[in-house]
């Protein structure tokens, strides 16, 4: 399975529409958005050919949001527990520092997927995996917007190397 991952789009139509067509060229099965699109509208290029999955961010209203997003995927809440090609998936937007570590030391997960942050990690602890995929980088910061393809196809524990995780540019940032 292609999984693409995104987070933190912050209603910049520009690297959702980017990210949208990334993962359309990528063949993602499922698109997981890891919170904060802030305005419903930002989230309605996400309708498109793959499973959509999203979780809440700190700067999304929920209501309008929710509704929109359970018009054509599947609108999560605060977390999300997914099982896909039989691996466990928790996604959360990472708001809480702490609950993010203690969702990747529980040992109740193989990927931990999350946001809020806007910088890009993928790193392992014991057999856990933690993605953030980035997000628009932050006024006067340098650097670009990413969207994480995570390809889950094989049937032992994931190796995490760089031939597992695709990071695509979307955008150059803000200056």
């Amino acid at each position: 399975m292609r999984l693409g991952i995104v987070s933190d789009t912050h209603d910049d139509l520009e690297a959702v529409e980017a990210a949208v067509e990334t993962f359309e060229r990528e063949d993602c099965d499922l698109v997981v958005h890891c919170g904060d699109f802030v305005a419903p509208f930002s989230a309605t290029p996400f309708d498109s050919s793959f499973d959509f999955h999203a979780v809440r961010g700190n700067n999304d209203g929920e209501w309008a949001l929710a509704e929109t997003v359970d018009g054509f995927g599947t609108y999560h809440g605060e977390t999300a527990e997914l099982t896909l090609d039989g691996r466990e998936f928790v996604v959360y937007h990472g708001t809480s520092g702490a609950v993010v570590d203690a969702l990747v030391e529980c040992s109740r997960y193989d990927y931990v997927l999350h946001g809020h942050t806007h910088q890009f990690v993928h790193e392992t602890y014991e057999d856990t995996v933690r993605i953030n995929p980035g997000g628009i980088p932050f006024e006067g910061a340098p650097g670009p917007h990413y969207a994480v393809v995570l390809d889950t196809g094989t049937d032992e524990v994931v190796d995490t190397g760089d031939d597992d995780v695709e990071r695509f540019t979307l955008s150059a940032g803000r200056e």
